[in-house]
């Protein structure tokens, strides 16, 4: 253990040089469990170059998870630089409370233009769990305002394996029991919508999965008729529980079942908006148009953080009136809509178009579905789920799964450390996030090393 120097009240510590151990006594790296971080001595990053990641040493890894999802074009892409520094010239900062900044403005334009349609109403905060609480308040604010306020609705459904974030009101609205069962006196309480179990013996077909979800959905909206303030769902993939895929259509029915009830639909695109599941926002594959849609992450093209929370025009007028009639939205950051952040977003929004990123995470997705195909034959592969270029593969040990104390999943991003990948697993799922932009040559490396890796860290 790192012992801290003593030292005398009143004056400086003498602090190594060393970014290790400035580092190792220091800083608490988030969802890391401390003690064996220290051990594995993980890479310092200090430099980048395209896709790849440089360290203290100068060993070069590919950024196969895409620097934790949001990365899009690459590093020090030139147009996105440039995009900063011009605006780094003229303000950095400035509030978003009463004032506005040209870039916000601009940025939120492009959104609407490309969003969903009705989507006409843009809020910012500065990440993806602050999107998610403005989307939460917003909707509980609406049915205490709108035309009927005697309407007012106070819970929210969300669905198994759900992660808007770690928050007290996203953790509240999570499934995932690791990351919220020790707060669980903090949280408010929600529906949790099941989905059915599958088995070795029974594995569930697509229709058997949509029509339970479906079912499951409808019986709590008739349970909780008049209750539910708003349904939060991630379009098509959950991607903190391991990429699970959605049965296709179930987007569609979620629509049609939060109209019937007249509640809102609140649609989380923070880890799949921007190319990621092959269309720019995920709803578009089911031509589903949400009442709140939330993005984060790949919004910047991962280069500072920024979150947007669109609503409908409908929405908004509930929130119309005179300042002494209380209908103000009261919420709001510091760094809401930080010009730079907005900056960086148009620049990353227009290259997606410019490079014709979509189309090449067509061929991402297929590179990635041929290239690991064979570890479904894998004896301790138990699944490989896909949804466009967001891969999870699940592991585990003659059909059940592998003892918490082996940590298998981190001992496979290990190995593919040491071949010079960079990845992060979801306890023994190995997720797979190539940037929308990575070229088909770095993804076969990618997928070659991970094939390499994942025999190495079974052993």
């Amino acid at each position: 253990m790192n012992e801290r120097p003593a030292v005398t009240p009143g004056t400086t510590p003498q602090l190594s040089n060393s970014l290790r151990e400035l580092d190792n006594a220091h800083v608490w790296h988030p969802f890391t469990a401390m003690s064996a971080y220290r051990r594995e001595q993980a890479p310092i990053i200090v430099d980048a170059e395209g896709f790849h990641l440089v360290d203290e040493e100068r060993i070069r890894y590919l950024d196969g998870h895409s620097s934790l999802w949001c990365n899009i074009h690459g590093h020090r892409v030139p147009a996105i630089d440039a995009a900063i520094t011009n605006q780094l010239q003229r303000v950095a900062h400035t509030t978003l409370l009463g004032l506005s900044n040209a870039p916000s403005i601009e940025l939120a334009a492009e959104l609407v233009r490309r969003a969903p349609s009705r989507l006409n109403k843009v809020f910012y905060a500065d990440c993806g769990a602050a999107g998610v609480e403005v989307a939460l308040k917003i909707a509980y604010q609406y049915y205490r305002q709108r035309a009927t306020p005697e309407d007012s609705r106070d819970k929210f459904i969300y669905f198994d394996g759900a992660y808007h974030g770690d928050t007290i009101g996203t953790m509240s609205i999570g499934s995932i029991s690791r990351f919220k069962n020790l707060y669980s006196p903090l949280l408010f309480p929600a529906v949790w919508a099941k989905v059915p179990a599958a088995s070795p013996d029974h594995p569930l077909r697509e229709s058997e999965q949509l029509e339970f979800c479906t079912h499951e959905l409808e019986r709590l909206l008739i349970e909780h008729q008049g209750r539910i303030a708003g349904v939060v769902i991630e379009p098509l993939v959950q991607a903190a529980a391991g990429i699970n895929v959605q049965a296709t259509g179930f987007l569609e029915r979620v629509r049609q079942l939060t109209r019937r009830f007249d509640t809102l639909m609140i649609a989380d695109e923070i880890a799949v908006g921007f190319g990621r599941t092959g269309t720019l926002f995920a709803c578009e594959q089911e031509n589903v148009s949400p009442d709140i849609l939330i993005l984060s992450k790949g919004l910047t093209g991962g280069y500072l953080p920024l979150a947007a929370t669109m609503i409908t025009d409908e929405i908004d007028t509930a929130f119309l009136g005179e300042p002494w009639e209380g209908r103000t939205f009261f919420h709001g950051h510091t760094y809401t809509g930080n010009p730079l952040a907005c900056a960086a977003a148009l620049a990353s929004i227009r290259l997606i178009d410019d490079n014709a990123v979509l189309e090449n995470v067509q061929r991402v997705t297929a590179v990635l579905k041929q290239e690991l195909a064979p570890l479904k034959q894998h004896p301790q592969v138990k699944e490989v789920r896909q949804q466009g270029a967001m891969v999870g593969i699940e592991l585990h040990n003659a059909g059940t799964p592998f003892p918490p104390e082996r940590r298998v999943g981190h001992e496979v991003t290990l190995a593919c450390r040491r071949r010079g990948v960079i990845l992060r697993n979801i306890a023994d799922v190995i997720v797979l996030m190539p940037a929308p932009a990575m070229p088909e040559q770095l993804v076969l490396e990618l997928c070659q090393v991970v094939r390499d890796s994942i025999q190495d860290g079974l052993n």
